[in-house]
């Protein structure tokens, strides 16, 4: 990998950014030169990744503890974000949950809350992040969206309603945006088979769905995909750098797949 800084003194924000893949991409963007605001509703965690990007890759850093579905939170965090470095270059919201039920049992508590953090929270921090990217005429917006955004997903469908409604907003408010140079993109990765979202929900909760055990579920989705590995942070983080640099700057309401082929549109 080219050790050069490609988003050098750019400013970004990273939801969902105390643990996993929003932790790994706050590091990864911190790496190639951006000051970056982490945000999340860990704010102990997220103080020890704002450290580690200030100690270890020599960046600014800004911990903000956000809920993304709090209108007010979100709007704090992009006006301390703009206060503490005078831009704002690059939005990634990453923040997500899911739960899983069949359709038969999903209680409507839990279908409000995938879509309140997936959906709208993506929408507010859009939102906030656009008003500031207008003004600059420039600006990107990365939603980390999803194979399951391409996809059904079997007994997960408040997930996969989520993710496909991100893509639809990602097209609409890229249409909005480009007259002002404010690109949007989605990614939609593979299976994160690594992430603490496996490691501390799916596992379990598709080991007793299906009845088989926790290596079985793992072995289950590595047979998915055609190229025969997990999905990586790193291999997330390449596509969200390359989006966010001035080598994409003709793409635009695209939702671009990590998926090691397991999806193909």
């Amino acid at each position: 990998m080219c050790e050069c800084q490609r988003l050098k003194d750019r400013v970004a924000i990273v939801t969902g950014a105390a643990q996993g893949l929003g932790e790994a991409l706050s590091y990864r963007l911190a790496k190639e030169g951006c000051n970056v605001t982490v945000a999340d509703i860990k704010i102990e965690k997220l103080q020890e990744v704002a450290k580690r990007i200030e100690e270890e890759y020599g960046r600014k850093a800004l911990a903000v503890k956000c809920d993304v579905t709090s209108e007010e939170d979100v709007k704090n965090m992009v006006e301390k974000t703009v206060e503490a470095f005078g831009k704002l270059d690059i939005m990634v919201a990453n923040a997500g949950i899911l739960i899983a039920h069949d359709i038969t049992e999903f209680p409507l508590e839990d279908w409000k809350k995938v879509i309140d953090v997936n959906l709208t929270g993506y929408f507010l921090c859009a939102r906030e992040a656009a008003k500031v990217m207008v003004k600059q005429k420039s600006g990107v917006i990365i939603q980390i969206n999803s194979k399951s955004g391409k996809k059904g997903s079997f007994r997960n469908s408040a997930y996969s309603a989520s993710k496909f409604g991100g893509i639809g907003f990602t097209q609409s408010i890229a249409l909005d945006l480009a007259p002002y140079n404010v690109r949007v993109v989605a990614v939609c990765p593979g299976d994160l088979l690594d992430s603490p979202l496996w490691k501390e929900s799916l596992y379990d909760q598709y080991a007793k769905r299906l009845g088989i055990s926790k290596e079985e579920v793992r072995e289950r989705y590595l047979k998915q995909v055609p190229l025969g590995r997990a999905c990586t942070y790193d291999d997330v983080a390449n596509v969200v750098v390359f989006l966010a640099s001035d080598e994409a700057s003709y793409i635009t309401g695209d939702a671009v797949n990590v998926s090691g082929g397991v999806e193909m549109r």
